[in-house]
């Protein structure tokens, strides 16, 4: 996809098409990271990760916990 980049004021802004916005849970107001790599020539926006809260967090750990326990038999799962 490719955008045209906007003056405005003395900043230089791009848009983001509403299908990709809605895909990555955007909304105007919502606040986006913006990482450069002037080598690549390229921009990167993301989502700043929110810290979780105490249960979800434990329920991240034991998600995790399960995976490295039984990633085997998950990944011969999905094969069949």
């Amino acid at each position: 996809m490719t955008q045209k980049v906007l003056k405005v004021g003395s900043s230089m802004a791009l848009t983001v098409p509403k299908k990709l916005a809605e895909e990555l849970g955007w909304r105007a107001g919502d606040s986006v990271a913006v990482k450069g790599d002037p080598k690549q020539h390229r921009v990167i926006y993301y989502s700043p990760r929110k810290p979780l809260s105490g249960n979800d967090q434990r329920i991240a750990e034991l998600g995790y916990r399960f995976i490295q326990n039984y990633r085997r038999d998950l990944e011969s799962l999905a094969k069949k």
